[in-house]
């Protein structure tokens, strides 16, 4: 009965030990989180109107004052707490490379050298393309979006009434964060296409076969995700496109190397054997 117990303890020392290291990962995660969480909700206005920004070029290209562009709140707490999302939105972005940093140092040990130096340029590639579609929302498609909607109004005059666009804080808000969460998860296809094709799970032939089915569903997803504009939902589904034509691109330079590889290593087991 005391070997059972002996091989209990030894066999739940290494859980323990993983445990408690993935607490303290997760503590400094977090601590990067709050941190830069209070800093952004210190300058939580500030960030809203740098936020607000491509709505005034919208008014710019609808021909309107940029100086009259104005939004409103209807509830007491509403601009408090889309304060505090956008400090949320901010301390994620800013604790983001904590946040990697410290995934990366609970799995690498578990990885051998070869792994860890595959996985990290992907660990670095990631927030860039994430940068990336979220400096295409902010400089092209939220003016867009915005533009779009603007051009809705109605000055008034005979036979028709003044109609004005008035956006909610929160509401332009939650635009604005889910074209940039939309158009930053999908520059993400390529270094998940990647991934997946390192480990075997995807090949650039299955993808170039489904090509029909990603387009279809590129549309369908844009329709969902974005707001129900025709620039929006086109503007997603293209790059979303344009994205899977790279991963079918980077997955056969996976191939490509994989067979490299496996000719050089056959190569040199060939001369040992000689």
């Amino acid at each position: 009965m005391s070997s059972a117990d002996d091989e209990i303890d030894k066999s739940s020392a290494p859980l323990m030990e993983h445990l408690i290291e993935l607490r303290r990962r997760l503590i400094w995660a977090l601590l990067a989180f709050f941190l830069a969480f209070l800093v952004c909700f210190h300058f939580g206005k500030q960030l809203f109107n740098l936020l607000v920004i491509p709505y005034q070029w919208a008014t710019v290209w609808a021909g309107l004052d940029p100086a009259k562009a104005q939004l409103i709140y209807t509830a007491p707490q509403e601009f408090f707490f889309t304060q505090v999302k956008v400090a949320m939105f901010g301390g994620i972005v800013i604790a983001f490379p904590v946040i990697a940093s410290q995934i990366y140092k609970f799995v690498a040990p578990g990885l051998y050298r070869n792994e860890r130096m595959a996985f990290l340029p992907f660990l670095i590639a990631s927030p860039i393309l994430f940068l990336m579609g979220g400096a295409l929302v902010y400089f092209f498609f939220t003016p867009m979006v915005m533009w779009f909607f603007l051009a809705m109004q109605q000055t008034g005059g005979a036979g028709e009434v003044q109609i004005s666009l008035l956006p909610k804080v929160s509401e332009y808000l939650s635009l604005i964060m889910t074209l940039i969460f939309a158009f930053g998860l999908v520059f993400q296809l390529p270094v998940v296409t990647t991934l997946l094709a390192r480990v075997g799970l995807v090949g650039s032939e299955g993808l170039r076969s489904k090509r029909k089915y990603a387009i279809i569903i590129a549309f369908i997803v844009a329709a969902v995700i974005t707001p129900p504009d025709p620039i929006s939902q086109i503007g997603l589904a293209l790059p979303t496109i344009l994205l899977y034509e790279v991963s079918i691109w980077m997955a056969r330079l996976v191939e490509k190397k994989r067979a490299a590889d496996e000719a050089e290593a056959k190569s040199e087991s060939s001369e040992v054997s000689s």
